[in-house]
Parts: C-alpha cells; structure tokens; sequence
C-alpha cells in the first residue's frame, strides 16, 4: 500500500453511533506485557503513563482490574464517564457497563450521547424494548434527534422489521442528515438492493436535504475517482459553506484524503488549510497537511503544523509524529546538494571535559576538580570506513556509524576524565559553510593533523587519541592510536571489537585498556572513579551512547549561525533522555544528561520546552537523587524553565 493511502485514507464509521466529545481514557499504573508485540494483538489494550509511556495490559486485565474503579471514580463526572462507558462499548464490554450507561442517560449534560449510549447496551444485550423505551422517552422530552432515530431504526431492524427500520432512518436523515453511521447505513441498503446507480441516487436525495454536507462529500469521492474534479471541487466548496466554525473533523480528513488520494495537492491547501485548527482536528487533519506540504517541498509549512501537533502533548500521537520529524529531516538533507566546486571550510570544536559536564555548570561541583597545569588529552573521532570508494563531499542524515564515531569518543573522554588524574577534551571537526554540519571522514586522521589539531585550542592537549570506526561487519572494530603532540609520535596502539547490537560487550572494556595504555606510555596517574560516575549497563549502555552524542548534536545545534534545520527530532532527544532516567532513577550521569540536553535545547528551541514541564516536576518529586546532586538538578532545571 503506498504512503498516500495510508496517509490519505478512508475514514471508517465510528463503531457505535453516538455524539460525543473526544476523551482521553485515564492513566493506569505499568503492567507486563505478553511476549511478542502486544501491538498487533487484539487482545491487548494500550494505554500510557504520566511520562508518555507506551505499555499494553490485556482486556479481560482491564475490563477486570482497571475498569470498575474508573467508573467508580468517574461515576458523578459525565464527560469523563461518557467516554470509559463508549470506549467500553467499542470494545464490546457491554455488560460491564450497563449500570453505568443508565448513570450516564441521567446525568449528561449532552442528554443524546447519555440516551444512546444506554440504548445501545441495551440494544446489543438483546434488551430491545427496554431499548426502544429509553429512544422514545428521549424523544418525548427533547424532540427527535437524528442519532436517537438512528439507534432506534436499529431496535427494528433487530426484530426483522426492515420496513419500518429504513422508514425510521429515512426521518433520521431528514431530521439530521450529517449522521455519518446513518447516512452509511442507508447508503449500503440502496447499493446491495438496486445496484451503484442506486447508492448514488440515494446520496443525492440526501445531499438535496435542508443542511447536508456529508452525502456531498461522498459525491465529491465519486466524482474524483471519475476524473470530474471541477465537479468535486464544486461539492467542497458547498460543503464548507454548508458548515459553521470550526468545521468538523472528519470533513476535513476526508476531503483532504480524497484529494491527495487523485493526486490534488494544491487543493487540499487552498481548500482545507485555512480551516485547520490543531487543537480541534488534531492528527487525523494535521497528517494530510504536512504529506501535503512536504510532497509540494514546503518544509517550513509542514514543519509549522508538526509543531502545532507536538504543542498538543497527545501521547498516542508520539509515533507519528516522529515519522514526520524524521521525514523533513530527509527532505531537507535531499534539498541541499553539496557544490563540489566550494572547498569545505572545517574549524576544529572543542567539548572540554564530559559533554554533560560543562566546567561552568552547577554539576562540576559534585565531582572532582582538576588542576590547570594537569595533562591534558584529546579525543578525536569522527572517521569511519565507508563501504564506498567516491571522494565526492555527501550530505547525509546521521547514521550509526556516523552517531559511533562522535559517540565513541565522548564516552573515552569521560572515562579517562574520571579514570585517571588527566584533563581530557574532544575535538569535533565542523564544517563552517554550507549551513554547517558535522565532518565525518572515510579515512582514519594521521598522527601529524591529529597532534596540530589538538594543540590548536585555548587548552592544548599534551596527548591525542584518535579513534577509527571499522562498522562493515559485525562485530564493530575500534582503532586507536595515541599520539604525542608535541613531536606527532604514535606510542601506541589498540584495537578492540563489539557487537553492533551490544556494545557493553566490548568498549568499558576497551576503556580499561586505554587508561592501562596511557599510563604506561604517557605517565597518566589512574585513580578510581568518583561514586557518583555510575556508567549504566546492559541493556541501557546503548542509550546512553546515544544521548551522548545527541547532547553534542544539540550543543553544535544552539551555536550561533546554525540554521534551524540542522536539529531533528528535538522532542524524541528530550524524551528519550527521560525515558533513560525513568530506567536509572539513582543514576546522576543520567539526570545530568537530561539537565545538560534542556540547557542546550533552551538555546535551540525554546518552544519545545515547556511541553516537558509536568514531566520534569514529577520526575523530581517520584525519583529524586541523594544530596546534594537532587538539589543540583533541580537548579538546572529551574534555569530550564525559568
């Protein structure tokens, strides 16, 4: 199936027809998950915890455990109790919640959402004149109601009486003809019994009704499919003049499905864009914008609208949202070829000390410090073997042996920093035109470039450690040469190996073999490491390799003169850190991680940050760190959202 149909697809008719506002089902503590991906399993409910936490329980776990208690909690709240009860019913759990659908019918304020909702339970409990009794009550005291018809033709259709069940859902649809359940209804009645030119014929009756819009836009699909665009631009155009403010949701998703569907990408800007309100359509509307807007090039635009998503802080949109992130970081690294004619122009960054361990941060305070006049060695990665023999100049997205070969060297810096009685800095090679970017290098540094480079700084480095990737087969191979400054002399070397998948079997190991290194051909003092550096394992080692290197990527990304571009998935970065110290919660490395990352993105984008506010507060307070490193960060992060 193409992106497009996946993206522009056909919305499917609500299972249970009743009006209701949109609900977002309560928070619910962690359960196991079954073995397997609980995501594909039918029998699997998702739901998500106050840090956006994607866990599965199984139904019968939540129509057994969970469900009571939030009826119960939620028994005199009727926007609340609306939605458990028809989240409930979609999932079939009818029953269950029949006492509280009768709850619901007494106190909602939206007496048709209460009405139907306890209709319908009763309706599909085979309940059927204490069904029809709830409908027609309904209608004596407030009038008839299309979706109350509706529900109440199907209490006839249930006693195979279908005469007077079309006879009913024909009023329905006079007295409301926007009913999407009803309107399908009708419609597939007149197609099974008399063929396509029926269905049609009957959408036209209905579009000819006093207020409709819905049978129109379904002729709008028909007229598309039959290459008569100007007609089904036509229908749009009445459709939305047919509406109030805001327009419906489901207006705008099928309309601009069916257009990017027949390839109309410039409609689907003029005609349903300046309707959207990413509050009130949410994703369903927002997707087709921004695949419209990145398919035309419009990356600004796209961006604008995922951003407005991402403001909404909806947990179950997380996925997608980071797909669209990941696509407009493609499309943008696709629009900007390289000019092979302009030189590069590289300037050499300097990470002094730990990259989370900034020497002016409140944090330098829970470790160690060193003496000026101590040794100083470099670290100097950022060259990896490429599966290639081009020396043409290529922009690319950052790959894992891209993200390895900055990685890498950061967590050596760290641990030699701790390690040994050393001062250490990495170099990262940056290229200064074209937007900016970081080097990476297809042929390992030689030791002459490597000892000027490190030498060039404010600090200059008695040592140099160069670092070269081997990532064409697995397991990894990690080169290193330690080279002396001053005369460019390799003293020595090392090689070491590890699973691409599982790099805590092979690089802590490594960094005891370079601290053993450096202090037999270098005369660095090893020392043990302060208690606070706790370096996480498996399986965390990988992440925390990762969020090494996104923290640099976010420190280049805040420089001044950096187009905004250069940063990709800042959320993901942010959140990704805190999903780290939600799995280490005693670890301070890891919460000085996340305190480093919001500094630095304050500086790159400020507007993402107080999405994380509520987050940050409740991580504090339900996994705080000993003193004094609680009370560090909790200064940084009050700087954060200051």
């Amino acid at each position: 199936m193409s992106l497009f149909n996946n993206l522009f697809g056909r919305k499917k008719p609500e299972p249970v027809p009743v009006p209701t506002k949109p609900f977002t089902p309560a928070v619910l503590p962690p359960k196991k998950n079954l073995p397997g991906d609980p995501s594909k399993d039918p029998n699997m409910i998702k739901v998500f915890d106050a840090y956006g936490r994607e866990m599965f329980i199984t139904k019968e776990v939540w129509r057994t455990q969970v469900l009571p208690g939030t009826l119960k909690s939620n028994w005199n709240n009727a926007e609340q109790l609306a939605g458990v009860v028809i989240g409930s019913m979609n999932d079939g759990f009818f029953t269950d919640v029949l006492a509280a659908a009768e709850q619901l019918c007494r106190i909602d304020p939206i007496p048709a959402r209460g009405a139907c909702a306890f209709g319908i339970v009763l309706l599909k409990l085979n309940r059927l004149d204490e069904s029809e009794k709830v409908f027609r009550s309904f209608i004596e005291k407030h009038g008839e109601e299309g979706s109350i018809l509706t529900n109440l033709a199907k209490v006839y259709s249930a006693r195979k009486d279908d005469q007077k069940a079309e006879e009913i859902l024909w009023h329905a649809l006079e007295v409301d003809p926007n009913q999407d359940n009803g309107l399908g209804w009708y419609w597939i009645i007149q197609k099974e019994r008399n063929g396509e030119e029926a269905g049609l014929d009957a959408l036209r009756r209905i579009a000819a009704l006093p207020g409709s819009w819905r049978a129109k836009l379904w002729l709008a699909r028909t007229a598309l499919q039959s290459k008569q665009s100007e007609q089904a631009f036509a229908y749009y155009r009445e459709c939305l003049a047919d509406v109030g403010t805001p327009v419906p949701t489901d207006m705008l998703m099928q309309m601009s499905g069916d257009l990017g569907n027949a390839g109309h990408l410039p409609e689907i800007l003029q005609l349903v864009e300046p309707h959207f309100d990413a509050k009130t359509h949410g994703l369903p509307v927002g997707n087709n914008l921004i695949k419209a807007h990145l398919d035309l090039g419009q990356m600004d635009a796209a961006r604008r609208i995922l951003d407005q998503l991402y403001a909404l802080n909806r947990m179950d949109w997380k996925l997608n949202l980071s797909y669209w992130d990941t696509e407009l970081a493609k499309a943008r690294v696709a629009s900007a070829p390289v000019d092979q004619k302009t030189p590069m122009q590289m300037a050499m960054l300097t990470i002094e000390g730990p990259v989370w361990l900034k020497p002016t941060s409140p944090a330098a305070e829970l470790f160690p410090a060193r003496t000026p006049n101590t040794l100083t060695v470099a670290f100097l990665g950022c060259s990896t073997e490429v599966a290639t023999n081009s020396k043409r100049i290529e922009r690319q997205m950052a790959d894992a042996p891209g993200r390895m070969s900055r990685a890498l060297p950061l967590f050596l810096a760290e641990q030699v920093e701790f390690g040994s009685q050393a001062r250490v800095q990495t170099l990262i090679p940056w290229i200064t035109n074209d937007g900016g970017g970081f080097v990476l290098s297809g042929v390992p540094w030689q030791d002459d470039d490597a000892a000027n480079y490190a030498r060039q700084g404010e600090i200059k480095s008695d040592y140099v450690v160069t670092i070269h990737l081997k990532p064409n087969a697995d397991p990894w191979i990690a080169e290193i040469r330690l080279v002396r400054t001053i005369d460019a002399k390799c003293l020595g070397t090392l090689s070491g190996s590890f699973p691409f998948a599982r790099p805590e079997e092979g690089i802590p190991a490594l960094a005891q073999q370079l601290l053993a290194l450096l202090r037999e051909d270098a005369e660095v003092e090893p020392v043990s490491n302060p208690p606070l550096y706790q370096v996480p394992g498996a399986p965390h080692f990988a992440y925390y390799l990762l969020r090494l290197e996104q923290l640099l990527a976010v420190r280049c990304g805040s420089m001044d003169g950096v187009p905004a571009g250069f940063l990709s998935g800042e959320r993901e970065i942010i959140d990704g850190n805190l999903q780290q110290c939600l799995n280490l919660p005693q670890n301070v490395p890891a919460r000085l991680l996340l305190a480093q990352t919001l500094l630095a993105m304050k500086r790159a984008r400020p507007d993402i940050l107080p999405e994380f506010k509520d987050k940050l507060v409740l991580l504090q307070k339900e996994k705080p760190l000993p003193e004094p490193a609680q009370g560090v960060v909790q200064r940084m992060f009050n700087e954060v959202l200051a």
